[in-house]
């Protein structure tokens, strides 16, 4: 999985402060890659409810 906060449509809006990358990182700029193995572990903390998910939306080619 790979999140790019410069490709999400919804950076810097009120959606940022309830992502989990936001949470992990607490920068503005830069792309998070995650592997398999830690893609699963967060899905199962946000399935259980321990840690936000998140808000990822990229952004439409040409934009």
């Amino acid at each position: 999985m790979l999140i790019d906060c410069e490709q999400c449509e919804v950076r810097d809006t009120d959606a940022c402060d309830g992502c989990i990358v936001t949470f992990l990182l607490d920068r503005d700029e830069g792309a998070v890659v995650f592997d398999v193995a830690e893609e699963r572990a967060i899905r199962t903390l946000q399935d259980g409810g321990l840690v936000a998910g998140t808000n990822y939306l990229p952004r439409a080619a040409g934009r």
